[in-house]
C-alpha cells in the first residue's frame, strides 16, 4: 500500500454502504484505503473523530453565484469559496452571469479563470453560457472546460446575458447534443409572466401572483419537448412548482434525457410564513405554499428530483430595497451557500430522511451532474473532501457571523439543525483565514 498521508478514523461515516464506522485513508489527496473501524492504519498523520460527528463527502454545489468579475461588491470568489467550506462544501460550479462579461465565450472565460487563481479556499468549476448569437461559440467553450451551457427562456435579470427564444433554444440544443453537452435552463415562460399580474409593493402573495406555477410548467413542458426532439441532455434548474413533477418523470419514462434540481429555500420555507415587505425572501422562481414544499420533498423521495443546490445568488443590501419593502423592485435572489446543510437537514429529519439521503442529493449527485468523476462520493480513487457533521447539534443563524460578503439571507434568525466542525480539501483541513488557498479551478474531464 502506498504510504499514507492521513488516516481519519470516524466511527460514523456515509459511504455507499450506508452510515458505518471505518477508517479512511488518503494518499496524495486522494482515498486510498477504507478499512473496517478496528484496523490498524498507520500514517503519518490520524485523526480521530469523536462519536457526535459524522464523516461526509464534500458537499458538490452547481449553482453558484460568484458574480466576479465586475459585480464582486455582490460577491466575489474568495468570500463565496470561504462561505462554502464553512458550510462543509468542497466544490462549486460557477454559473455564467451575473460576472462581467458573461462566460459567453471563451475570452470571458479566460478572464475569470485569471480573476479566480490563487483566491478560492475550495474547488471551482465553470458554466458557459448559452445567449442569442454565440452559438458558434459553444463548441470552444466545451473544448475549454466548462461543465455545461446555461440559458433563460425570460429576462435573466440583468441586460449582458440575453434570453433565448424557442426556435433559439431548439438551435443551441441541437449543437450541444453533436458533442453531448449539457444544457441548464431556467425554465420560466416569458409569455406567460407577461400575462401574470404585475408586482408592485409590499404583498408577498402579490409577488407570488406575478411568477405563477403555470409559467414554470409551460416552460418545462417546452424544454422536455425540445429535448425529445433533439436527444440533447438538459436539465432544469430550481424547481419551485411541484406540478411539472409528473409530466418530467414521464418524460424520462420515454427516454428524455432530463435532470432536475430544487433548492434548500423551496423545501424549507414557504409563503405563508414571509411578512410582507421581506425582500430577502424573494427568488425567481418564487418560494410558494407550503402543500407544494412537501410535494417537491416526495418528489425527492421518489427520485424524480436528482439534486438540492443553493442557487446562491447574493446582491448589495442596497439591491433589495429594505427601505421601501417593494418586491416588484428588488433584486430576486437567495444567499444561503453556507447553510445549505444544515437548512436541508432540519428539515429533512423531520420527515424521516437519513444523512445518506442528504448525501445524496447535496454531494453524489450534483457531482454525477456536471460530471465530477472523483467528488461526491467517500469511495476509493475519490478526491479526500470530508465535511465533519454534528447532526445533533443546533444554532440560530446570525447573518453577521457568515462568511458571505453581504450579510443578506432570509434565514437570519432561525433556529438550524446541524453543524459543520471542519472541511477537508483533498485531505488538507481549509482554513478560511489561510493567505494562500488551496482551491484548484476544475475543468470538465480532468476534475
Amino acid at each position: 500500500m502506498t504510504e499514507l498521508d492521513l488516516v481519519i478514523s470516524a466511527p460514523r461515516v456515509v459511504t455507499a454502504a450506508g452510515t458505518v464506522a471505518r477508517r479512511i485513508g488518503v494518499a496524495d489527496g486522494r482515498i486510498s484505503a477504507i478499512v473496517p473501524f478496528q484496523t490498524d492504519l498507520p500514517a503519518a498523520r490520524t485523526v480521530e473523530l469523536d462519536d457526535d460527528v459524522v464523516l461526509l463527502p464534500g458537499l458538490v454545489d452547481t449553482h453558484v453565484h460568484v458574480n466576479e468579475p465586475g459585480r464582486t461588491e455582490w460577491e466575489g470568489f474568495a468570500t463565496a469559496t470561504r462561505a462554502a467550506a464553512a458550510g462543509g462544501v468542497t466544490t462549486i460550479v460557477d454559473m455564467p452571469l451575473n460576472s462581467i462579461p458573461p462566460t459567453v465565450d471563451v475570452a470571458a472565460l479566460e478572464v475569470k479563470r485569471k480573476v479566480a487563481e490563487s483566491q478560492c479556499a475550495i474547488d471551482v468549476g465553470f458554466w458557459g453560457g448559452a445567449v442569442p448569437g454565440n452559438r458558434p461559440a459553444l463548441r470552444g467553450l466545451h473544448d475549454a472546460g466548462v461543465f455545461g451551457f446555461k440559458c433563460f427562456l425570460l429576462h435573466s435579470g440583468v441586460d449582458e446575458f440575453p434570453h433565448l427564444q424557442p426556435a433559439e433554444l431548439e438551435q443551441a440544443l441541437r449543437e450541444l447534443v453533436s458533442f453531448d453537452a449539457l444544457m441548464i435552463v431556467h425554465a420560466e415562460d416569458s409569455t406567460a409572466i407577461d400575462h401574470a399580474p404585475s408586482c408592485h409593493g409590499e404583498r408577498y402573495r402579490d409577488f407570488l401572483a406575478s411568477r405563477p406555477r403555470g409559467a414554470e410548467n409551460t416552460a418545462i413542458a417546452q424544454v422536455i419537448e425540445l429535448a425529445r426532439w433533439t436527444g440533447a441532455r438538459v436539465h432544469i434548474l430550481h424547481l419551485s412548482s411541484s406540478d411539472a413533477l409528473p409530466m418530467i418523470a414521464s418524460a424520462r419514462r420515454d427516454g428524455v434525457r432530463i435532470t432536475v434540481e430544487t433548492c434548500p429555500h423551496y423545501l424549507t420555507l414557504c409563503a405563508e410564513e414571509i411578512p410582507d415587505g421581506a425582500t430577502q425572501y424573494k427568488c425567481c422562481p418564487p418560494i410558494r405554499e407550503a402543500d407544494n414544499r412537501e410535494l417537491l420533498w416526495r418528489g425527492l423521495a421518489e427520485g424524480v428530483i436528482d439534486c438540492v443546490v443553493s442557487d446562491h445568488s447574493p446582491c448589495v443590501p442596497e439591491l433589495k430595497r429594505f427601505d421601501i419593502g417593494d418586491f416588484g423592485v428588488a433584486w430576486g435572489g437567495i444567499s444561503s451557500l453556507q447553510l445549505g446543510l444544515s437548512a436541508v437537514w432540519t428539515e429533512a429529519r423531520r420527515r424521516g430522511f437519513e444523512l445518506v439521503d442528504v448525501v445524496r442529493w447535496m454531494a453524489q449527485r450534483p457531482a454525477e451532474l456536471a460530471g465530477l468523476a472523483r467528488k461526491g462520493r467517500i469511495a476509493l480513487g475519490y478526491d479526500a473532501d470530508f465535511a465533519v457533521f454534528a447532526p445533533d447539534a443546533a444554532y440560530v443563524v446570525d447573518a453577521g457571523t457568515l462568511h458571505h460578503r453581504n450579510p443578506v439571507t432570509p434565514y437570519a434568525g432561525r433556529a438550524l439543525a446541524g453543524v459543520v466542525r471542519a472541511t477537508w480539501l483533498r485531505g488538507e483541513l481549509v482554513d478560511a483565514a489561510a493567505a494562500a488557498p488551496r482551491g484548484r479551478l476544475l475543468r470538465r474531464g480532468e476534475a
